[in-house]
């Protein structure tokens, strides 16, 4: 039997946390978080007295006195029971580690983390920076463009203008000086043979080139040519027009035509029926070699030469001339427009007919149409025809001092026609 008078036996304690100190016959668990383990161990208390435990084959000995076999098997399932708290300990003390471990990882983590968005932070903020600043030179830049854009604009309008002015002034020299060829018709007959002389190896023709008078007729404007000549001057004696539109009228001021000077002038040409020019003749053999190879080549009758005259070739131009014995060789070749020389590999030339010209009886003229009238400030009050039928019907009237018209024509606002003019067939008959 065991008696509570015996002294304890000591057990050494654990050097961690949670470790055992058996004392007076009481299990003591030293850390605060196994209360379950310390109040399980503390059930024990009265029951069993922990001392000196000694094992036999028999039987027990606790300070010389028998232990009964209950009692061991008490204390064994006791002993028992702590192995398996220790163990429990042990796990949880593992456990406690573990998630020490855990906590200094997750730590470490999150102060990577808040260093990495620290880091993104601060990134933002300098690329928010460096955004701020390209979107302020891009304003800068697109501002500096619209200025440039509006300059252009501006000038190209100058130009636009300058440009206008410049084709006014293009359209006024062409009509002043634009030129139509009236070729005369004459008739001819066979008189007689003569010989043959210098003169009759050329061609030679005479045109009389006449400008024809002109005038631009802009927009809000017409001009009107009566039969008779004293209608214009009537017209003209006038300040203003009054002509009615249905039930509107409108003011019209007449004005004398003035043209611009015109030329006339003769054209004399002599065209040689037995030379020919030729070009695009390259140099691709000494001059000598070249000549020789082009007055070979032209008098060959199979490619459509003849005999030669006469041949002259300039290097540097690659052209030259070349003179026929007979007339018919030339007419052909400039026909033809075209010819193969031989240098050594085929070449084509261009050939073209030899002739001179002059200008002759040169003269300029003023024209001043005496039956036509100029009516400007005219206003589109209606369409193009009813507008001109309202002034024609106006102008023949005789008590709006008008007479028979002849011809009229108006040009609607933002319009421009080139008017011309020929010769007056009543003044010729005069």
């Amino acid at each position: 039997m065991v008696t509570e008078s015996n002294p304890p036996l000591a057990v050494a304690p654990r050097s961690d946390s949670g470790a055992f100190t058996f004392a007076s016959g009481l299990v003591h668990v030293t850390s605060d978080q196994y209360s379950p383990v310390r109040g399980r161990i503390r059930k024990l208390r009265g029951t069993f007295d922990f001392g000196r435990i000694m094992s036999d084959d028999a039987e027990k000995q606790v300070y010389g006195e028998l232990v009964n076999p209950d009692e061991e098997s008490r204390m064994s399932d006791a002993a028992a029971e702590l192995k398996k708290y220790k163990h429990l300990i042990e796990s949880a003390d593992n456990d406690k580690s573990r998630l020490l471990l855990e906590k200094i990882e997750a730590e470490t983590e999150k102060k990577r983390a808040e260093a990495e968005l620290q880091s993104f932070m601060d990134s933002e903020d300098k690329v928010s920076d460096q955004f701020n600043r390209d979107l302020l030179e891009v304003q800068e830049e697109r501002k500096s463009l619209d200025r440039v854009h509006q300059d252009l604009k501006k000038e190209l309008y100058d130009l636009q203008k300058k440009l206008q002015l410049k084709r006014d002034e293009s359209d006024s020299l062409r009509r002043r000086f634009k030129i139509e060829a009236r070729i005369p018709v004459k008739a001819v007959k066979f008189a007689r043979v003569q010989e043959r002389d210098e003169a009759e190896d050329q061609v030679e023709s005479v045109f009389t080139v006449t400008q024809t008078p002109s005038f631009l007729l802009k927009g809000g404007q017409a001009l009107i040519t009566f039969e008779e000549e004293k209608v214009a001057e009537q017209i003209l004696r006038l300040a203003k027009c009054s002509v009615a539109c249905d039930k509107a009228k409108m003011e019209v001021k007449p004005y004398a035509l003035t043209l611009d000077p015109s030329v006339k002038f003769e054209v004399h040409i002599q065209v040689s029926k037995k030379s020919v020019r030729f070009c695009n003749a390259p140099p691709t053999l000494p001059e000598e070699r070249m000549r020789d190879r082009l007055e070979l080549s032209f008098s060959r009758a199979s490619r459509g030469g003849g005999e030669v005259e006469k041949l002259e070739y300039h290097k540097d131009t690659g052209s030259g001339r070349v003179t026929f014995i007979s007339t018919g060789v030339a007419e052909s070749l400039v026909h033809r427009g075209k010819f193969c020389v031989d240098t050594g590999s085929d070449v084509v030339v261009d050939v073209l007919p030899l002739y001179e010209y002059q200008l002759r009886k040169f003269q300029t003229y003023s024209g001043a149409p005496r039956r036509t009238v100029l009516l400007g400030g005219i206003q589109a009050l209606m369409d193009e025809e009813d507008l001109q039928d309202h002034l024609e019907i106006h102008f023949q009237k005789p008590s709006n001092y008008g007479g028979e018209v002849e011809n009229i024509k108006y040009v609607p606002d933002g319009e421009r026609l080139t008017a011309f003019f020929s010769e007056d067939s009543k003044e010729k008959e005069a």
